[in-house]
């Protein structure tokens, strides 16, 4: 199958870990200018540097806290003057923290609307001018509570539920620019987040956290966590030409995990 993704450029964003720096890593193999963004700039740079060494595409970073718009503003501005064009979106933000509806406070709600949704709708916002050229893709990644709340995660539960109707009214809006708007969404991924969560849940039962890392895979079908790589592979899949017809949809990467339909 041709990705034909060589020579387009992308701005990834939360990608110095885990799965931005995996799709990031899997865009580059395929020949895509890639711009890395993050809060460390140490991490940054060295995760440049390591991408540079991997595939032709060309790998460039910006410090950039998705909270603050300048920041938003100067990472899309300097992607574009860097590689001449942004074609490629890839929305991300870390995970809000874990909690029940009675610890949080108005400013951890307000903390994670501006993390994991509003960031979101300024990237597209400031990126558009430049998708709008000549069309292009944006990816949004989300969570599989996008289609199962996960207890204790109910920041992410409504949060991450709020990207889903963002990116199905944008992709009628965004239709006739030719860009082609979707949203992914992990399960159980083997990343620190993931080694995170696991580890709260266990603080909270008593038990280590290999325990409950045995129960979580006992209840996804193919009985293992996923790998950022298998993650990534589907994101340039869905950010390619070979994607040309899908928009406005949600796709799971979780090993069958979600029963829903």
């Amino acid at each position: 199958m041709e990705l034909n993704l060589c020579g387009k450029s992308a701005i990834v964003v939360a990608s110095s870990q885990g799965l931005g720096f995996a799709i990031a890593e899997r865009l580059v193999k395929e020949g895509v200018n890639v711009m890395i963004s993050g809060r460390e700039e140490d991490k940054l740079k060295q995760k440049a540097s390591v991408l540079e060494s991997i595939g032709s595409g060309k790998v460039a970073y910006q410090k950039a806290d998705i909270t603050n718009t300048s920041d938003i503003k100067k990472l899309v501005a300097v992607t574009a003057e860097t590689f001449g064009s942004i074609q490629l979106l890839v929305n991300n933000a870390g995970g809000p923290p874990a909690a029940s509806f009675e610890e949080l406070t108005d400013e951890d709600w307000q903390a994670s609307f501006e993390l994991n949704l509003l960031s979101y709708v300024r990237l597209i916002r400031e990126s558009l001018p430049y998708l709008k050229h000549k069309g292009g893709k944006i990816l949004n990644i989300a969570s599989s509570s996008i289609k199962e709340p996960i207890p204790g995660l109910i920041l992410s539960n409504t949060y991450r539920t709020g990207i889903i109707g963002l990116s199905k009214t944008l992709a009628s809006e965004l239709a006739p620019y030719n860009i082609l708007i979707n949203t992914i969404a992990p399960g159980r991924i083997a990343t620190d987040r993931v080694k995170h969560l696991d580890q709260v849940k266990a603080n909270k039962l008593g038990v280590d956290r290999e325990t409950i890392e045995i129960q979580s895979k006992s209840g996804i079908p193919l009985k293992r966590y996923g790998t950022p790589e298998e993650f990534a592979n589907v994101a340039a899949f869905l950010l390619s030409d070979a994607n040309s017809y899908m928009t406005g949809s949600s796709f799971l990467v979780d090993g069958g995990m979600i029963k829903s339909i």
